[in-house]
């Protein structure tokens, strides 16, 4: 399955990579008469179904909120690879057997983890929600698999790992600047996980997982589409309201401590070319301070997030302009993302790849600059305006998709937000002013709390032929 890994995606606009936003030039806005619903059944279990009679389908979502972060060391992956032993059965279905029926519905279906949550979805049309509903609530209450099922799935994740990320030089890089950069956080590890942990692995360190995080209490239901939310309703009372309620374990805190230094990792992998990552400690927004302005934290969170709007949210943007496109550029393509939701800490990361004859040291350099640029003489009016015209007009075109309704849904519920959290956030960031984004640029971008890490390219072997995907592999 799919496990999100953000390092090295270029940004559509801060909020985009914030929230998940995407945009599509032939998008409808939703009917006025549109809204969310949200129910709590009586086992604990959200359900959040947000009507749209466009088109005759329907986005079914499984929400579990447990994602690598909760991992123990010695563990790490067991999320990931519990998502994959999902889809290997129940007492009633057989492994594979899943998949099948969807597909035999019209529907397609997949699964994917992240650090903050897991999740599953099928897209089918709207008459057949209920078969996949009974389906999902069926693994998800009574997934089983034999220790050889576990095994073989096991070997799939492996190869997974060797393929998107051992043969990746900038996966390698960005995983090993998160466990150089986080010393208590468990964002420090891969989702994919330590081959030494996947190597270790048992079965049973999936079933404990399965069973201490995969109850009603932590889980939610979205449904997005040709639905009404009453006969949604009855049917999750029916397929999930029956699943036993269970305790949910308590969660530590795992704060991560106050970096008091720059570290720096020079990291060596096959490559054609070299690139550095700047990656800096800052606030996380947090959901409390969406109706209110109180927390000085969460409205830097904010004015970091349009700070990295303005540097790379849009084609010839700050760090276009003057790091790819300026007359002996510096860098064939640069950078900027700030992080803002989320259960864990937050990064703002400056990225770039040196052009021909330049070097990592100096696409950093040319990287703080531009932050220190911004720090000295502020932002202009019509760069401001121009970013948030991008966020009101994403928040349109996104509703062209059911599945990003759903997916937008269910990522807002994981991180402890409501259901109206991304037009609460748009209107929260159209309030930053320029004096706003100046102020961050001048107070979060030193070095105490910086890592710098710098791909160091080596020979390529050019007698390898290239890794086949495993079989299994579902994405």
């Amino acid at each position: 399955m799919k496990h999100i890994n953000h390092w090295f995606v270029r940004t559509y606009s801060g909020l985009a990579m914030a929230l998940g936003l995407c945009a599509s030039p032939y998008a409808a806005p939703l009917p006025e008469a549109a809204s969310v619903h949200q129910y709590t059944l009586k086992n604990g279990m959200t359900l959040i179904v947000r009507p749209d009679h466009r088109a005759p389908t329907a986005v079914h979502m499984l929400w579990v909120r447990v994602g690598s972060m909760d991992e123990v060391d010695g563990t790490s992956g067991v999320a990931h690879v519990l998502e994959h032993m999902l889809f290997k059965g129940t007492p009633t279905v057989k492994a594979g057997e899943f998949s099948r029926r969807v597909a035999a519905l019209g529907g397609r279906e997949n699964a994917f983890t992240s650090k903050d949550y897991t999740g599953f979805y099928q897209q089918i049309p709207a008459t057949r929600l209920q078969d996949v509903m009974q389906l999902e609530a069926d693994r998800f209450a009574h997934n089983q698999w034999s220790d050889a099922d576990f095994k073989k799935e096991l070997e799939v994740v492996k190869e997974e790992r060797r393929l998107r990320t051992e043969d990746n030089p900038h996966a390698l890089l960005g995983e090993a600047l998160s466990a150089v950069a986080y010393t208590a956080s468990p964002y420090r590890r891969p989702i994919v996980g330590w081959m030494s942990d996947l190597e270790a692995m048992t079965p049973d360190d999936a079933r404990a997982f399965y069973q201490r995080w995969y109850t009603p209490a932590n889980s939610a239901v979205v449904v997005a589409g040709d639905v009404e939310p009453q006969a949604v309703l009855a049917l999750a009372e029916k397929y999930y309201g029956s699943i036993p309620a269970r305790a949910l374990p308590e969660r530590k805190p795992r704060v991560e401590p106050e970096q008091s230094g720059m570290r720096r990792l020079d990291f060596k992998a096959p490559a054609e070319q070299a690139s550095v990552t700047l990656a800096f400690k800052t606030p996380r927004f947090a959901p409390a301070a969406l109706d209110s302005e109180a927390d000085t934290e969460s409205n830097d969170a904010l004015a970091l997030t349009v700070l990295a709007a303005v540097l790379s949210g849009y084609d010839n943007a700050r760090l276009d302009r003057a790091l790819t496109q300026a007359d002996g550029h510096v860098a064939d393509s640069a950078g900027a993302y700030c992080g803002l939701g989320g259960r864990g800490p937050a990064m703002c990361m400056l990225y770039g790849v040196p052009s021909a004859g330049k070097t990592a040291a100096q696409v950093e350099a040319a990287l703080r600059a531009q932050v220190a640029l911004l720090a000295k003489d502020g932002v202009q009016a019509t760069e401001l305006q121009r970013v948030k015209n991008q966020w009101v007009a994403s928040e349109v075109y996104k509703q062209d998709s059911v599945f990003n309704q759903a997916r937008i849904l269910g990522a807002n519920w994981a991180s402890g937000m409501p259901t109206d959290a991304d037009e609460k956030l748009i209107a929260r960031l159209r309030a930053v002013t320029a004096e706003q984004v100046q102020a961050v640029a001048a107070k979060y971008f030193g070095d105490d709390a910086l890592t710098v890490a710098t791909l160091l390219p080596q020979p390529l072997d050019k007698t390898r032929k290239p890794r086949a995907a495993p079989a299994g592999l579902r994405h």
